[in-house]
């Protein structure tokens, strides 16, 4: 069984009402991988829009194993610091982290926030050198389709982070970078331009689905009617 770890900003944690792309992924994993396969990580809460704040609501699946490491308005620049303790803490095998947005957006230009993937990975591989991870690039969003600098350094951060996954892949820790979902539209796939809608969290999933499908043989093809 392995354990999975769910890392990211906005579009990971989810807010109430949403499924989030993390319940997608697991749905399909234990249905085509391993049935008990699940998600682990320190914290368990979605966003609450109306109080601006990360509190216990209720997921649409009772089931659904909640945990992950992801926040509103946090980046590769707020997990760094935080990824050793949650991995010693939580023992996963695979991280999947969707980060950069945030970043890019309000804290560190593409060239600083990949410093910070290169400290995200060191810090998880001291808390475990055999930690797996998938890394997501930055995916489209209202943002970068009206503003033309803030476009170009998300651009220049992907390819930065390609680079950081060619550099610091290793046999005993592996690090995939999925592909971006396609077809990815961020008119009909998410519901405000940025945070995906039931359509967009079914495409992040299944980005993540076939790297690791592709890469080490997890899980079957991706099917859009999973969940």
């Amino acid at each position: 069984m392995l354990r999975f770890m769910p890392v990211g900003d906005s579009m990971t944690i989810g807010s109430a009402g949403e499924h989030t792309w993390r319940h997608r992924l697991w749905q399909h994993l234990r249905s085509t991988y391993d049935p008990a396969a699940t998600l682990v990580g320190p914290r368990e809460a979605l966003y609450d829009k109306q109080t601006d704040a990360a509190t216990s609501l209720a997921y649409a699946d009772p089931d659904f194993p909640r945990a992950h490491l992801a926040g509103w308005g946090e980046g590769w620049l707020h997990m760094a610091p935080l990824i050793g303790r949650a991995v010693r803490q939580c023992r996963p095998d695979v991280l999947l982290v969707s980060l950069g947005l945030i970043d890019l957006g309000f804290y560190t230009n593409a060239e600083q926030t990949a410093e910070n993937v290169h400290a995200f990975v060191a810090c998880a591989r001291e808390a475990d050198p055999r930690i797996r991870m998938v890394l997501l690039p930055v995916i489209p969003n209202i943002r970068a389709e009206a503003d033309a600098p803030f476009a170009e350094q998300v651009n220049r951060f992907n390819v930065l982070l390609a680079k950081a996954v060619a550099d610091l892949d290793e046999p005993r820790s592996p690090i995939l970078l999925a592909s971006p979902p396609q077809p990815y539209d961020i008119h009909t796939d998410t519901y405000d331009g940025t945070h995906p809608n039931a359509r967009g969290e079914h495409r992040i999933a299944a980005a993540f689905a076939e790297a690791m499908r592709g890469a080490w043989g997890v899980g079957q093809v991706y099917g859009a009617g999973t969940g």
